[in-house]
């Protein structure tokens, strides 16, 4: 039996929003040697796209996951030099462009999360619907896994973690079995985690919202990989790269990442001007232009195609000026 990790990329990935993200960048995409930069590149969908949609860009992408990285080199081998993959994490990006002679870029695509790759692995322990080790690491080749934050952590800091990154509300009650299971031995598997927190929920929780598991889930892989302090970094950092008229689409898929993503595009977005000027200085323009209303759904028939598609979350901006200094 052909199981899904045996599958080509292509076969495993639904890109998610494809077409609007190519409508969304194409303006800024069809002038001759122009660079694209997929900061998330995972299995390559995309990136695929993009080369095939503009056949005169460049494209740069990056990942921290070197299985993804090389499975989408795989998939992107026809395009040869036109794609240069890099293993780096997305705040990496102005060392990434200063190490590639790039001064500025055309578009920016940011696909957040968790890839499907990484869900449909097993041994990943991003899923919590399948036993497996409890690592969640996108680069399994660096810092602490999802057991060490949960077996070494004190239980104030676990309590943090759950209720800002999962947004649980019974944050303390999970902590607290947690505590008291890891006294007596590790826990090291998806499965006894998620037993555990049926245990702590009272019934009522567990029969609304899905599976009990999932925020704890999100809360450990956002811990584990710094998501949220890595993405507040990273979307200046990709803006500051952008040149006039270039653009930026970013797919979120929970509120903490979309809230961070339309903090920062709306102060771009905003005059900086003193109030009560009569005329508005240069430097005090907005450097953005918003090209979503709010944030973008998937329609109902992509997510009854993919039901990965069934959060996310779409913004878009357009950067009109320079920064004056």
């Amino acid at each position: 039996m052909t199981t899904s990790n045996d599958r080509p990329p292509e076969a495993r990935h639904r890109p998610v929003l494809l077409q609007r993200c190519l409508d969304l960048l194409g303006p800024a995409l069809h002038a001759s040697g122009a660079v694209a930069v997929d900061c998330t590149l995972g299995l390559g969908g995309h990136s695929e796209a993009l080369l095939a949609t503009f056949p005169s860009i460049r494209l740069v992408a990056l990942d921290r996951d070197p299985v993804a990285l090389r499975l989408a080199g795989q998939r992107l081998a026809p395009y040869g030099d036109r794609a240069t993959l890099v293993h780096a994490v997305y705040d990496e990006l102005p060392a990434v462009l200063a190490g590639l002679g790039v001064t500025r870029v055309a578009g920016v695509l940011f696909d957040l999360g968790v890839s499907s790759m990484q869900l449909d692995e097993a041994d990943r322990g991003f899923a919590y619907a399948q036993d497996a080790p409890l690592d969640m690491r996108m680069d399994q080749s660096a810092g602490p896994s999802a057991a060490d934050v949960l077996n070494t952590y004190p239980p104030g800091d676990l309590v943090r973690v759950l209720r800002h990154y999962g947004e649980e509300r019974f944050a303390r009650r999970i902590v607290d079995a947690v505590v008291r299971e890891r006294a007596r031995e590790p826990i090291t598997t998806s499965a006894r985690l998620v037993a555990l927190i049926r245990e702590a929920l009272p019934q009522a929780a567990m029969r609304t919202g899905g599976n009990p598991a999932k925020r704890t889930f999100q809360a450990l892989r956002i811990e584990v990989n710094g998501e949220l302090a890595t993405l507040e970094r990273a979307v200046p950092a990709a803006l500051d790269a952008l040149r006039v008229g270039g653009r930026i689409v970013v797919l979120s898929y929970h509120s903490l990442e979309d809230r961070l993503v339309k903090r920062v595009l709306a102060e771009g977005a905003e005059t900086t001007a003193p109030a009560g000027l009569p005329v508005v200085p240069e430097q005090y323009q907005p450097r953005l232009r918003l090209l979503t209303r709010g944030a973008e759904l998937p329609t109902a028939e992509e997510i009854a195609e993919n039901r990965r598609a069934a959060p996310a979350r779409l913004r878009a901006a357009e950067r009109v000026r320079e920064a004056v200094r």
